[in-house]
């Protein structure tokens, strides 16, 4: 029991560590932090009280791959998303400790690895141990690739006058697109019992996912307005 928990905690708590540490010039409290990581398991309950209505009025074709193609982008992707985005915008990103840009990605994989650690659990306790490991190298890092993309552009959109509602939408729409993108793949390869090379196409959107999240991380680290104090404070310190 305490073997299937640990393999479904471990990836959600080494990419939050990940990031913490990734926040060089001004980290957050652990209390937000901490608060955000609920944010998401909430989020969980919202994407449920959404996908109910929408499981009884719309019906789809297990095989087809337009039904699946729905399925992944707006059911899944889009619903999994808005509910996580809910949190990150409109809680955290007015919280005054939401001061650089790099704390949008910071407050956004947080609610995303709440809501993947829960649903990792529910997984593991399911499935079993080689499902968790499975989803250790896919499915989490890819919930933290979708939370990097949707807090990159919030934390742009945050700290400029203009394009506000713009870098908002792209937010929501950039994690979305990723997220349904991985999901598709998996879903027309289980649909259609064809796993050799379809289930390659979630691979290949996953490493594009990761590797754009990387960039992002640097470009907001460079954008930090706290750099120029940072080695004061060093100073000061030793």
């Amino acid at each position: 029991m305490f073997e299937l928990l640990g393999i479904a905690l471990a990836p959600g708590l080494a990419i939050m560590l990940y990031i913490y540490l990734k926040d060089k010039h001004e980290r957050e409290p652990f209390s937000l932090l901490f608060l955000s990581f609920l944010y998401g398991i909430f989020s969980i309950f919202i994407t449920l009280g959404i996908s109910f209505p929408i499981e009884l009025m719309v019906t789809l074709k297990d095989g087809d791959v337009v039904h699946k193609f729905y399925d992944a982008f707006f059911k899944v992707a889009l619903v999994e998303e808005f509910s996580k985005f809910i949190f990150v915008r409109f809680v955290l990103y007015p919280n005054r400790n939401f001061n650089e840009p790099f704390d949008g990605i910071v407050y956004a994989v947080m609610v995303s690895m709440g809501f993947a650690t829960f649903e990792n659990v529910m997984y593991v306790y399911s499935y079993g141990f080689e499902t968790g490991v499975l989803r250790m190298f896919t499915a989490v890092p890819a919930h933290a690739s979708f939370g990097v993309l949707m807090g990159y552009f919030l934390g742009i959109g945050k700290f400029r006058k203009t394009n506000r509602f713009y870098f908002t939408v792209l937010a929501l729409l950039s994690a979305t697109f990723f997220h349904g993108a991985y999901d598709y793949f998996w879903f027309i390869a289980d649909a259609t019992g064809v796993w050799t090379g379809i289930w390659m196409g979630a691979i290949v959107s996953l490493v594009v996912g990761l590797f754009l999240s990387r960039k992002a991380i640097r470009l907001h680290q460079q954008a930090s307005p706290f750099i120029e104090t940072a080695p004061e404070e060093h100073s000061s310190v030793g």
